[in-house]
């Protein structure tokens, strides 16, 4: 006679139980990341099996502490789709084990990780603290756990292995040539992406970095050096000051909300200085420190890691060394510690003279993680008008900070009053604390004028990357991002950034050719009249050139790049990309042929073995 099963015993099964348990995280990252990328079924199919592979090897070799052992499973799992859910919420890119070098950052910057954070994300740990309780004080569930303590049927569960490793395998091979890191991540499974990427070739072309010169770049770029550049010396012998301002994105200039003006100062300056409004972002993982390192080399970020850490142990070819060779004196002024994103590191290889971070500046008046920026731009147009006393010309690099993700500024602090319909809103944050930043801005700019620097100075204002991603956006924010844009909020708005060049005895005029950040220190270089004939840089003059191809990393997938044309992201190749216009449409095809793609990927790859072969840092 047959006997009755028992579903009861097969329900308290840890593999089911955990399977079921790891399905609905696997939905919870679908619905965050994937749900405009895939089909929830898809999802699920190609991320079940290597999770079927770790708990059938949990029950050959661990079943003397099962439990114990799904339990530790179901929390490394756990971390992993968790940490896909927050750090996409903010790059728009699946985190991978290269990430982890960045996990010190964490505690600096926990008020934005925290504000990323919807609370039902936390439910993704109930059955691991309500499991580890019970074990813990629950005499009879700790008999239960010792009931687990022998292994099923060993041939099933091999050939169960050996199933689940070749599905694994079928589900990766197709894909593993992809550009697009969010595609792959899709179709192979967060799991099974994870494993393929700490395998996986690199992306780049190969080039002999030797063969990297300022020829070959601007060959591939398809540019030529005019004979009179157009502004050449326009500025020679003048100070040079850049100011990085923390997020601020390019749709802030000129913007009002129920007739209040956002960005008064920075307005006024649009007047009256050189403006391209068609400037775009070029950071990648280091974000603020990584636009320090792009917009002083005119190099681009690493495929990993943050310029900072991975390339600041090389001696780099740079704006601060080259000026300092012609006489000029340098410094940067941070009011954060400088160890932060290991920027002491980072500013012995781009030649700094000097640094001045919170030693400098003390720790009062804080908003972000520093002191505020009155007191950066207080204490610091004090310390360069004591430059310019000393009759020497001067680079200063000036990192704002009170703009800084999350956007929750002081109250006392609030220089407007903002509408009732973006109170609460990260958006509402956002336009607060750039409104605070914008005032702040106004008073060194007035200082500067005081003191003289000002008349006697080239001064170049940009953002360092965008305060309000796409991805972290919800419905009304999105909504209230459309009234202001008057269209839906793109990548390409997302990465657009302003650029403004103020030059002594100049007339005002708007550029309308794309830029990025590489781009500024040739321009920079062309208006003090200094040569990077036999400099390596990967920017263009501006001033002098009308077409550019900018790639991106890592707020856009591998093989990404902006053009005139728009931003262009792949699919798992060239073919299947989608173009983002700059005027807000978006095309499901490549608008530009073949040739600026395979530009792009040319001129990265050349960049990164191009730093990869520099001498090491003595």
């Amino acid at each position: 006679m047959m006997k009755q099963i028992s579903w009861r015993k097969i329900a308290l099964k840890p593999f089911l139980f955990f399977s079921i348990v790891m399905i609905l995280k696997m939905v919870l990252v679908w619905a965050v990341v994937f749900r405009h990328e895939g089909s929830l079924i898809q999802s699920l199919l190609v991320g079940i099996p290597p999770v079927w592979f770790i708990f059938s090897l949990l029950e050959s070799y661990a079943y003397k502490r099962k439990l114990s052992a799904y339990l530790i499973a179901d929390l490394v799992l756990t971390i992993i789709y968790f940490a896909v859910i927050m750090y996409y919420k903010y790059f728009g890119v699946i985190v991978t084990y290269h990430e982890l070098r960045q996990v010190n950052q964490v505690s600096e910057v926990n008020s934005s990780v925290f504000s990323l954070m919807d609370p039902y994300y936390l439910f993704v740990f109930t059955d691991i603290v309500v499991i580890f309780v019970l074990m813990l004080s629950n005499k009879r569930f700790k008999a239960f756990a010792r009931g687990l303590r022998f292994r099923e049927n060993r041939g099933l569960l091999g050939i169960g292995q050996v199933v689940m490793l070749v599905l694994c395998a079928v589900i990766i091979l197709p894909f593993r040539n992809g550009m697009n890191e969010l595609q792959q991540a899709k179709n192979m499974g967060v799991i099974n992406y994870e494993a393929y990427v700490a395998f996986a070739p690199s992306k780049d072309l190969k080039i002999d970095p030797q063969t990297v010169t300022p020829d070959m770049v601007a060959q591939v770029k398809g540019i030529t050096d005019p004979a009179q550049p157009a502004y050449w010396e326009a500025a020679k012998g003048k100070n040079v000051i850049i100011i990085q301002l923390e997020a601020f994105q390019n749709f802030l200039i000129n913007l009002k909300l129920d007739g209040q003006e956002i960005t008064p100062n920075m307005n006024a300056l649009v007047k009256n200085t050189l403006y391209f409004p068609h400037f775009f972002q070029q950071v990648g993982q280091g974000n603020t420190a990584d636009a320090e390192f792009v917009v002083n080399t005119s190099l681009y970020v690493p495929p990993n890691g943050a310029a900072s850490e991975v390339y600041a142990d090389r001696e780099l070819p740079s704006m601060p060394k080259n000026l300092a060779n012609h006489g000029y004196r340098t410094a940067t002024f941070h009011t954060n510690n400088v160890i932060f994103w290991n920027r002491d590191q980072l500013y012995k290889a781009l030649g700094w003279e000097k640094y001045y971070d919170n030693t400098f500046f003390g720790d009062s008046d804080p908003v972000a993680f520093g002191s505020s920026d009155e007191v950066l731009y207080k204490k610091t147009s004090e310390e360069l008008g004591k430059f310019q006393q000393e009759g020497k010309p001067f680079y200063a690099q000036i990192i704002s900070m009170s703009g800084h993700h999350p956007f929750r500024i002081p109250e006392a602090k609030f220089k407007m009053k903002l509408p009732d319909r973006f109170k609460g809103t990260l958006v509402g944050d956002y336009i607060q604390a750039q409104n605070y930043a914008d005032y702040a801005l106004g008073q060194f700019i007035q200082e500067l004028k005081a003191n003289g620097v000002w008349d006697n100075s080239v001064i170049v204002l940009y953002g360092d990357h965008q305060g309000l991603p796409v991805y972290s956006l919800n419905s009304k924010e999105k909504d209230l991002m459309k009234e202001i844009y008057g269209r839906t909020y793109t990548v390409p708005d997302m990465m657009n950034i302003p650029l403004v060049v103020s030059v002594p005895g100049q007339d005002a005029k708007v550029f309308d050719q794309i830029g990025g950040q590489s781009d500024i220190y040739p321009t920079v270089a062309n208006l003090i009249g200094v040569s990077l004939k036999d400099q390596v840089h990967f920017g263009q003059d501006l001033l002098n050139q009308t077409e550019n191809v900018l790639p991106q990393r890592y707020y856009l997938p591998s093989g990404s790049f902006i053009t005139e044309q728009g931003a262009f992201v792949p699919g798992t190749s060239f073919n299947d990309g989608k173009t983002y216009k700059l005027d807000g449409e978006q095309v499901n095809k490549p608008l530009e042929d073949k040739t600026e793609y395979d530009k792009a990927r040319k001129l990265i790859s050349m960049s990164d073995g191009y730093v990869s072969s520099l001498p090491k840092l003595k």
